[in-house]
């Protein structure tokens, strides 16, 4: 597990970096909207995030 969840997590952190590097106001004015939204919203967000990777790990074994 661990030869596939370390470079797993480093893709992330890589994409994660992406738009604060390239576009670092941008970013800013994105996280002030996500603030703005409710609880509930931000959990949907991050269940089709979950949900959206589980399906493409899924698909891709």
């Amino acid at each position: 597990m661990g030869d596939i969840f370390v470079p797993a997590l480093a893709l992330m952190l890589v994409l994660e970096g992406v738009l604060p590097f390239l576009a670092p106001a941008t970013w800013r004015e994105a996280f002030v909207r996500m603030t703005a939204l409710r609880d509930g919203q931000i959990r949907f967000m991050g269940l089709a995030s979950m949900l959206s990777g589980l399906f493409l790990l899924l698909i891709t074994r």
